[in-house]
Order: C-alpha cells, then sequence, then structure tokens
C-alpha cells in the first residue's frame, strides 16, 4: 500500500466516522445521556458512584438516543436537504444511504435497550424502547402536521430523567416524575426559542413548531413566559421531598428566574436576537441545575 493509498484511506475513515457523529447528532445526544446519567446518581439507591456503570449508562444511552437521531434523520432526509442548517447533514447530503442509516438505528437501538435491561432493569430498558418510539415514529412525522409535535416531542425529551432515575432506583417513584417534570417544561422555552431563530428554514421546509400559525408572535413569546414561570414551583420539589438540600433550591430557584427574565425580554423585544438569548440561556440552564441537584443530593 503506498503512502497516498494509506492517506486516503485514512481520511475516508475519518469522513466516515465523522459522518456517523452527524448522523447521532452527538451534541445533542451527549446532552440527552448527561440528563439521564445525572439523574442515575440522583437515585436514593445509589449510593456509591461506580464508574463502571456510569459508562455502561452513557453507552447504552448513547445508542438508544444516536438510534432515535438516526432514524429521523432518514425520515426526513427530503426536508433536511432543503434546510440551510441541516443541508449538510450525511443522509440529505447524499454521503449515506438511507438504507445505511436504518441499519445502523435497528442494531444501535436493539444493542441499546438490551444492555438496559442487562445491567439495569427491564423497566428502565422498556422506558428506553418506548422513548425511542415515541421520538422516531410519532414526534418526527408529527412535525409536519401540528404544531401540537412539540408537546409530544417534550415526552421522550424528558424521559431520559425518569430512565436514569428507574435504571438506578428500580421504582418509578416521586422523584423520577420530578426530574422528568423539571426538564419536560424546560423544553419549551428551548425549542421555541430555536424555532423562532430557525423559523424561516422550518417553515421552508414545511414543519409547524410555533404554537401560532402566524409564526413568531406574541403568542408564542408568552408561551415561553408561562413554562418559566412554571418551573419554579416544580424546581422546589427536589426540596420538598427531601431530594436535595436547601442549598440546590435557591441554585435552581435562580437559574428559574433567570429564565423567566430572559424570556420576558423575548416578549417585549420580540426580535431573533432575544430568541437567542432564551436560546443559550436554556443551554446553560439545564447542566447547572442538574449538577447543583447532584452536588446537594441528601444521602
Amino acid at each position: 500500500m503506498t503512502a497516498d493509498t494509506k492517506d486516503s484511506a485514512s481520511f475516508s475513515v475519518a469522513a466516515k466516522v465523522k459522518d456517523y457523529f452527524q448522523l447521532i447528532k452527538f451534541t445533542l445526544s451527549f446532552t440527552v445521556v448527561f440528563s439521564c446519567v445525572v439523574c442515575y446518581l440522583l437515585a436514593p439507591k445509589v449510593v456509591e458512584y461506580d464508574l463502571g456503570m456510569i459508562v455502561v449508562l452513557f453507552i447504552a444511552g448513547m445508542l438508544v438516543t444516536g438510534s432515535a437521531n438516526a432514524i429521523n434523520q432518514a425520515v426526513e432526509k427530503d426536508t433536511d436537504a432543503m434546510m440551510k442548517r441541516t443541508g449538510k447533514r450525511p443522509v440529505a447530503n447524499g454521503r449515506m444511504k438511507q438504507q445505511e442509516a436504518y441499519v445502523f438505528a435497528l442494531i444501535a437501538g436493539l444493542l441499546g435497550v438490551a444492555m438496559m435491561w442487562y445491567f439495569f432493569n427491564l423497566s428502565s430498558a422498556l422506558l428506553s424502547a418506548f422513548s425511542l418510539f415515541l421520538y422516531a415514529y410519532i414526534y418526527t412525522p408529527l412535525k409536519k402536521i401540528n404544531s401540537i409535535a412539540v408537546l409530544v416531542g417534550a415526552f421522550p425529551g424528558a424521559l431520559p430523567c425518569l430512565i436514569g432515575w428507574v435504571a438506578g432506583n428500580d421504582d418509578f417513584g416521586a422523584g423520577g416524575w420530578i426530574l422528568f417534570g423539571i426538564q419536560f417544561l424546560w423544553q419549551f422555552p428551548h425549542f421555541w426559542a430555536i424555532a423562532w431563530v430557525a423559523h424561516s428554514d422550518y417553515s421552508k421546509a414545511g414543519f409547524k413548531l410555533l404554537p401560532s400559525d402566524l409564526g413568531p408572535t406574541k403568542f408564542t413569546a408568552l408561551q415561553a413566559v408561562m413554562y418559566s414561570v412554571l418551573m419554579i414551583p416544580v424546581g422546589i420539589l427536589p426540596y420538598y421531598f427531601g431530594l436535595t438540600g436547601e442549598t440546590s433550591m435557591w441554585i435552581v430557584i435562580a437559574a428559574n428566574l433567570f429564565m423567566v427574565v430572559q424570556s420576558i425580554r423575548l416578549y417585549k423585544e420580540m426580535d431573533v436576537k432575544a430568541a437567542r438569548r432564551v436560546m443559550f440561556s436554556s443551554y446553560i440552564y439545564l447542566p447547572i441545575v442538574l449538577l447543583a441537584l447532584l452536588a446537594d443530593k441528601i444521602k
């Protein structure tokens, strides 16, 4: 093998790896799995942080989430190709065939669910499979039909928190549902801010993701404010139910108030710049809240 051939082979492998990272939406998947792992560690029965089990949960979570994202990209190949922000994805761009994405999704999904069952419990495995199905086969096609897709999509978006709790505690206790509720409500200002910024792209592809058919309106901004306000009482529940201490409660309240302020600014200013502030605020909100809860866990 010549040096040029070796370089060409190395380049091809690197390009294929990059395509798969894009196929699973690595950054998004990492964020989803991060919440799952933290909620696993928050479970009262998890008293020792076993690095091996954390790694296993992370891998299983990435496989399940990556499978859902691969199906999403295979299904939305044509619409992704219409949009600037998604046009370079491997399936949309033609670098990867739909069939390859589906095969990967099948293998990754089955392996991820099997790992959840083998290493943790059947309940967490079934929840993982349900979340994958709900995201890939209900939320994904619904995006072109009605904006209720955002509500439907918020369920698989928040289920990783419950999955993590169930994996660690082997029950469907109040703590798991509280963590589910925090991430469930968070998704509305987060996603509507993204949909506001990318409205022209989404409209071109036929996606209906804002609560108003008229696009970015006062009604959309008001919805973001409403859900941000609802996050405040739900954020107090981990302390109320004795999962975490008082310090994290105040951190969560402060983070929630910050989200409310940014959403109110969106309502007042009604522009893309304000929507971006809500979007970036939501990105930093989740790790701050989850890590604060974990650091203040009552053992």
